[in-house]
């Protein structure tokens, strides 16, 4: 039984209104069109029984007919897109991320639906591939998501790949927090100082002063940014004036919280996406969640999952935790 909607927002309940909003998200300035991108003849809303309560434009210039839909991460969806609005609110609203199973039960579809929906919701976070470099004081450091394997987290397994045993494997995770600012987290292959900063200087500006933990992958790593401090742990320093990497660590509570109390278990093949919903609920931890929910929405235009790429077999093998 599908979850009533209506006390968050009317336009989740009906697929017309939910289109007439997103055509306002998508195009604030006025209609374009999704085929050839006309916008000076604004395309007209075309009206008859045979569109069965869509709403169908047609291009002045290229004579073709689209919807809101077309050219985003909703195309070719069998899903009403009231409850993609809904979908999309769900998971940009809770802080720790939901479960497909959750969203299933809630949305009244089936499980494999809402597990899709929510990967292309989450390929829809995903920032430009190059997007400004963190910049001020960025705080680097790593984290291993997956199993229980036993001292995994220890000295001599740092540097290393993930190795699986009886239990399960872990994977390293590379964390950069920009203090004050954003976060840019990347699933890496180890931890040595050649992969670690590869990663680093793709994403961070070398004039930051950059903050780390006593791994000494980051001494080399460091020489190169305008100044690098690191705190040792080992000694039982966690704050030396400014220099710590409390804010990281912080960040790694909410993630290993969503991927361990809600996700349960995530495959290597997908652990890239989930970092990808943490990194853009924290990025935009000062707004609401409706200005959240804007803000991925906005981002849907261009982008494109299908079915095939998830990989199914990766979501059933390889589970990290």
């Amino acid at each position: 039984m599908a979850e009533d909607f209506s006390l968050i927002d009317p336009r989740f309940t009906d697929p017309v209104s939910a289109a007439e909003y997103l055509e306002s998200v998508r195009w604030p300035d006025g209609v374009v069109c999704a085929k050839c991108g006309e916008s000076e003849r604004e395309p007209y809303l075309l009206k008859g029984k045979s569109l069965k309560g869509r709403r169908v434009w047609k291009c002045r210039a290229c004579r073709k007919q689209f919807t809101v839909q077309v050219g985003t991460i909703f195309e070719s969806s069998h899903v009403p897109l009231n409850k993609w609005l809904a979908a999309f609110y769900l998971l940009c609203s809770s802080k720790k991320g939901m479960s497909a199973h959750q969203l299933h039960r809630m949305l009244d579809v089936t499980y494999k639906t809402a597990w899709f929906m929510f990967h292309r919701i989450r390929e829809t976070m995903k920032e430009p591939a190059f997007a400004d470099k963190l910049s001020g004081v960025v705080e680097a450091d790593e984290t291993y998501i997956g199993g229980k394997r036993r001292n995994m987290h220890g000295k001599e397994t740092r540097g290393r790949p993930p190795q699986k045993d009886g239990l399960k494997s872990k994977a390293p995770v590379l964390s950069l927090v920009e203090r004050g600012g954003r976060v840019r987290s990347q699933r890496v292959a180890n931890v040595t100082a050649k992969e670690l900063g590869r990663v680093i200087d793709e994403r961070v500006d070398i004039n930051a002063r950059l903050m780390t933990d006593e791994l000494r992958s980051y001494e080399r790593i460091g020489s190169f940014y305008a100044d690098h401090k690191s705190i040792s742990h080992g000694r039982g320093e966690y704050a030396v004036g400014d220099v710590h990497v409390n804010t990281v660590e912080g960040y790694f509570s909410i993630l290993k919280r969503g991927v361990n109390g809600v996700y349960h278990h995530v495959s290597r093949a997908h652990l890239d996406r989930y970092l990808t919903e943490f990194d853009f609920r924290y990025n935009r931890r000062g707004v609401s969640d409706s200005a959240r929910t804007i803000s991925a929405l906005q981002m849907a235009e261009g982008k494109r999952l299908t079915y095939r790429e998830t990989s199914p077999q990766g979501r059933q093998e390889d589970k990290l935790s």
